[in-house]
């Protein structure tokens, strides 16, 4: 057993109270009759709204009153069955520090399942005869939307309620210094959690004399501390060299009815994403993840092709038209093509319209120099490309050979990253993904020439934070703006 001690010159346990609030008498709980509150108002909202929608869509589409036995034993049964998945998947456990979005959507989730349970019985005793599928349809949007209401004013009110002292919030203490993690206090509190103490983590005894007794006596003197304050969590701030001891801690404290949470410091960059989950049948702490799982990349996949197959087939007058105007505009190949940086640092061959009256492969600082406004290299069908975007059109085929996406961080030339690679961190994260035709930096006006490290700084945090938020509706929105916006085409010279 290792020997430890707490600081304790007065021969007590020293109860570090600075930025917190110290202990005082529990104020009457009250969460249990809140709980039934919540449940009551959720069967009263989900079996009245299916009732009611079921009689707007016979009144509306049918023109009739729907059997009103059958349609109410229904609506009961759907809010029966929401209340029992909800109960199940442990929905209202630690309801006084659930976020608020996590609350709706669990709810939504609760909801759909019902209805699943639901329409599945009816199938199985063969008694779907009478019930409409329009109604069905009506019943599951009206309900979803009834739960999302239901849990954001609950959620509003619980929140009411933890701050006028009616509901007691979850009590939890710190173990530690809370120094070591700016603002957890204050995350706790905006959370919901009343912070009641700190306590000082045990330290080592150098003592020769106090032995295997003198360890457990310290061991038992800081569990009876902590359970004082009748926690429901207690939260270690633990640095990299204090967690082996906090192994042991952790044992003794599993005697009391408390959560206890480990929160690394000084390392907090490494778990902001972290998650544990199973790898191999091992559990595992994951710190980073790819942004885009093989259900994401699939989704954006197609509509990389569609888009692109569309793009190809109602541009390819307009493509014809270029190439021939470039022909004749200035001497040379209608087609620029450079190395670039793709998906995770590969070398790709991107396809432009050539805009300029000489040609530079880019692969090193000698043979690559940016475009500047008003550079006297660019032709004048070229200005007219840029100004429009037209010139990017030839990447459609780099999207269709899966060398590029419709949307996502522009490829820079391999030596403009070689530029910057080393001054900003982390660069290459923007090739997580793969290169897009537009981007979010691109439809912000963050386009153009990076001629300084603010420019390009400016341009990754678009990019990344494109990365970290990806959706489809996200492609979606920047595809759509880089049509219409006129940041798009700002720097474009």
């Amino acid at each position: 057993m290792v020997n430890l001690s707490l600081p304790d010159p007065n021969g007590q346990l020293s109860i570090k109270a600075a930025a917190v609030q110290s202990y005082s008498p529990p104020v009457k709980r009250r969460i249990e009759r809140l709980i039934a509150q919540i449940l009551i108002v959720e069967f009263l909202a989900i079996a009245g709204t299916c009732f009611v929608t079921s009689a707007i869509y016979f009144e509306t589409v049918l023109t009739q009153w729907p059997s009103t036995k059958e349609y109410a034993a229904a609506a009961v049964a759907i809010s029966v069955f929401t209340l029992l998945v909800a109960l199940g998947f442990k929905q209202y456990v630690a309801i006084q520090s659930q976020s608020r979005d996590r609350y709706m959507w669990s709810g939504l989730g609760a909801v759909m399942l019902a209805f699943s349970l639901f329409l599945s019985l009816l199938f199985v005793f063969k008694i779907a005869e009478w019930y409409s599928r329009g109604t069905f349809l009506f019943q599951f949007v009206g309900a979803s939307a009834a739960m999302l209401v239901a849990r954001g004013t609950m959620h509003s009110h619980i929140r009411r309620a933890i701050l006028s002292g009616t509901v007691e919030a979850r009590r939890a203490i710190i173990i530690g210094d809370a120094g070591l993690h700016d603002g957890v206090v204050q995350n706790l509190t905006r959370a919901g959690i009343n912070c009641v103490g700190t306590l000082p983590l045990p330290t080592a005894d150098a003592s020769p004399d106090s032995g295997a007794a003198g360890a457990f006596k310290t061991l038992r003197r800081f569990v009876e501390s902590c359970r004082s304050f009748k926690p429901d969590d207690i939260l270690f701030l633990a640095a990299p060299t204090d967690l082996p001891q906090i192994g042991g801690l952790i044992d003794a404290l599993s005697e009391l009815p408390a959560a206890v949470h480990v929160i690394p410091t000084r390392v907090s960059e490494l778990w902001g994403s972290a998650k544990i989950t199973s790898f191999g049948g091992t559990t595992t702490v994951q710190v980073l993840q790819p942004p885009l799982s093989g259900f994401d990349r699939a989704i954006k996949r197609a509509l990389d092709i569609c888009v692109a197959s569309l793009g190809l087939l109602v541009f390819s007058p307009l493509l014809c038209i270029v190439a021939l105007a470039i022909k004749l505009d200035s001497r040379g190949p209608i087609f620029f093509r450079q190395n670039r940086h793709g998906y995770n640092n590969e070398i790709i061959r991107v396809f432009k319209f050539r805009t300029m009256t000489v040609v530079e492969d880019g692969e090193t600082a000698s043979t690559f120099t940016q475009a500047k406004p008003n550079d006297t290299r660019v032709t004048n069908m070229g200005r007219i490309l840029r100004r429009t975007n037209i010139d990017e059109l030839p990447q459609l085929i780099n999207v269709l050979r899966g060398e590029m996406s419709i949307v996502g961080p522009r490829p820079h030339p391999i030596a403009l990253n070689s530029l910057f690679q080393e001054r900003i961190t982390p660069f290459s994260r923007r090739h997580n993904v793969k290169p897009g035709l537009t981007g979010w930096a691109q439809v912000n006006g963050f386009r153009g020439e990076t001629d300084t490290l603010e420019k390009m700084q400016r341009r990754i945090d678009y990019d990344l934070y494109y990365i970290d938020n990806w959706s489809l509706v996200f492609d979606l929105k920047i595809i759509l703006l880089t049509l219409f916006s006129k940041d798009a085409y700002t720097n474009a010279d």
